[in-house]
């Protein structure tokens, strides 16, 4: 059984609000340290639900579950702290939420514009 999981990135906020939520342990640093994320696990069958819920997520070859809205990311960000867990929960407590997710997820394109290509 495959294990999937969400790289959650954290800027400084976060970051201090992760280690005040007991999880320091669990940071790991990517591209030589300038990028600092949290892991979230999560079961095939709540990755399942997800690509169900967003036609844009997918897998990448890691098994990280990319291409999510980031209403989505911002929501999974605030469920681990709620919950102080980096598992299936803090993932289940997005989904509780995606129809709000999904009109936010509508309106991303209205501030996050393609960048023009010259």
């Amino acid at each position: 059984m495959a294990n999937y999981f969400f790289d959650v990135l954290l800027d400084e906020g976060r970051l201090k609000a992760i280690k005040d939520a007991g999880l320091a342990d669990h940071v790991k640093n990517r591209f030589a340290g300038e990028l600092k994320l949290v892991e979230v696990s999560v079961s095939e069958d709540t990755k399942n639900k997800v690509l169900n819920e967003f036609d844009t997520a997918r897998t990448d070859s890691r098994n990280a579950i990319t291409d999510v809205p980031v209403a989505f990311m911002r929501e999974l960000y605030h469920q681990v702290i709620a919950k102080k867990s980096l598992g299936d929960d803090a993932v289940l407590a997005v989904l509780e939420k995606v129809a709000e997710i999904k009109d936010l997820a509508s309106k991303e394109s209205e501030y996050l514009p393609a960048p023009e290509i010259a």
